[in-house]
């Protein structure tokens, strides 16, 4: 039996499976080769309410949904102060920025930072409840915490309330 015919039908097989599971393109963090990004991505989940994780092709990304409803990029500058709301969420402090109808979720007081980007078909606070423990394992403590507003009523990482952020 010839065992070339069946090889090229399973190569163009894979060729046309791989066609359907499309990576993602995403543009790597200045710090995003650094060894505690790597910890972040190791640790990420596998689905964010009910978004699997895709391929992407720069290192220190990761996303989720198909098309993509949260990315994440680690490696990125933060804030040494910031006028931006903040919530903690699993000991994680993160700035809230809304673009549009995305928001922007940036680490605040954590080297390196993390950003995450959300579109409205998944919400912040799935994706930073499924994120926070791998952000928090691989980046280096916090060197900096938000610092809550003192007429605010609402709870860190309840429901993404905003409380503003500045250095200590």
């Amino acid at each position: 039996m010839n065992r070339l015919p069946v090889a090229a039908a399973v190569a163009a097989a894979c060729l046309v499976l791989a066609g359907c599971a499309s990576t993602v393109a995403l543009e790597p963090a200045p710090d995003a080769t650094s060894a505690a990004c790597a910890g972040v991505v190791v640790g990420l989940p596998q689905t964010i309410a009910q978004a699997d994780r895709r391929n992407t092709d720069a290192q220190g990304t990761a996303a989720w949904g198909t098309p993509a409803s949260v990315t994440l990029r680690c490696g990125v500058e933060t804030p040494d102060a910031s006028a931006l709301p903040c919530t903690t969420v699993e000991g994680v402090d993160w700035l809230l920025q809304d673009r549009g109808d995305d928001r922007v979720l940036t680490t605040y007081g954590r080297t390196p930072g993390v950003q995450v980007l959300t579109t409205p078909e998944t919400s912040a606070n799935d994706a930073l409840q499924a994120l926070s423990a791998a952000v928090a394992d691989g980046t280096r403590g916090t060197q900096r915490e938000c610092l809550s507003d003192p007429g605010s009523t609402a709870s860190p990482g309840a429901s993404l309330a905003p409380t503003p952020s500045a250095a200590p």
